[in-house]
């Protein structure tokens, strides 16, 4: 295959955000190092599988994105593969279906190793994530509801990474808590981005980012959570790291810069640069919240940013 060619896939693919697709599943495998400290060998490459079946379920979404855009790409972005005929239509069809049936079976296998016996919550949270894929690249992204059909996808795979996890370690409690603070995040962003190719209003964009606030405070709200546990989730008042607060701000400032740029001159440069730095900012997130369950070592999950941010340079990511 051309060097061409392999690019135009890239393109397909999005291939530099299926890091933050991985990252959720480091962020779910983070949160059972803490809550499941002895678990067999075949537990933690269940998450493995995990992480493979998110990615292929996340790529399939990025293919069946552009499937459904075809005849408006056409006309607004004819640089993308598949109207300009780099990538054939019935090629990305079956592309999208075989990542779709991909992510579906390793997500039930996922639930083979490491278990006493097979668990079906990573089969049902991988379906969930497929058809909430389907009904937002189908139409529901054209909708005042698309922002948030979008957070629901990152919502799902975000329990996704949880599901192996025993309901007896972790309440479904905190398992929501922490997938919605991911959730507002992503509707922020795609509220962002509904309008980075052409006018942005500073309004819209304002509001964006106070999504995007209210979801670090959500974040914030979780360790107070953590930390007056009783009961049978009381252990998880130990854990984490004082630094927490810090790091959070210091993530608020990583994506809040170019969304305070986007928002005094909203350009299709400056909204293009905010989005893309949310986006990639996933993976920043996710190890932050990471920190509140394993301490400064979940922020070993940000080793999946630099291979996000060179593939960035050839590959764009909106």
């Amino acid at each position: 295959m051309s060097r061409d060619r392999l690019l135009a896939f890239a393109q397909l693919l999005r291939i530099p955000n299926v890091f933050t697709a991985f990252s959720d599943i480091a962020l779910g495998a983070c949160v059972a190092v803490a809550v499941v400290p002895s678990a067999p060998v075949g537990f933690w490459g269940a998450y493995l599988v995990l992480a493979l079946a998110s990615g292929c379920l996340y790529l399939a979404g990025m293919v069946w994105n552009d499937v459904f855009d075809l005849a408006e790409d056409k006309t607004t972005r004819a640089f993308r593969p598949l109207p300009s005929g780099r990538v054939k239509r019935g090629t990305a069809i079956g592309l999208g279906a075989a990542l779709s049936s991909a992510g579906v079976a390793l997500a039930a296998l996922a639930g083979v190793p490491g278990q006493p016996e097979w668990t079906h919550e990573p089969l049902v949270f991988a379906l969930g994530i497929l058809a909430a894929v389907l009904i937002y690249d189908g139409g529901a992204k054209r909708t005042p509801a698309g922002p948030v059909a979008m957070a629901g996808c990152r919502f799902l795979n975000v329990l996704f990474g949880l599901s192996l996890v025993p309901e007896a370690a972790l309440d479904v409690e905190y398992r929501l808590h922490l997938a919605s603070v991911v959730g507002f995040y992503i509707v922020g962003v795609t509220w962002l981005a509904r309008t980075e190719e052409g006018a942005s209003r500073k309004r819209d964009l304002a509001l964006a980012a106070s999504v995007v606030g209210l979801a670090l405070l959500l974040a914030l709200l979780m360790r107070m959570k953590l930390h007056s546990a009783t009961g049978s989730a009381k252990p998880l008042a130990a854990l984490g790291t004082v630094a927490f607060p810090y790091l959070l701000v210091a993530f608020g400032f990583l994506v809040g810069r170019p969304m305070a740029r986007a928002i005094a001159r909203p350009t299709p440069r400056t909204v293009q640069a905010a989005v893309k730095r949310c986006v990639l900012g996933l993976v920043a997130l996710d190890a932050v919240l990471a920190t509140l369950f394993v301490g400064l070592p979940g922020l070993l999950v940000l080793l999946l940013l630099p291979p996000a941010l060179v593939l960035g340079k050839w590959v764009y990511s909106t």
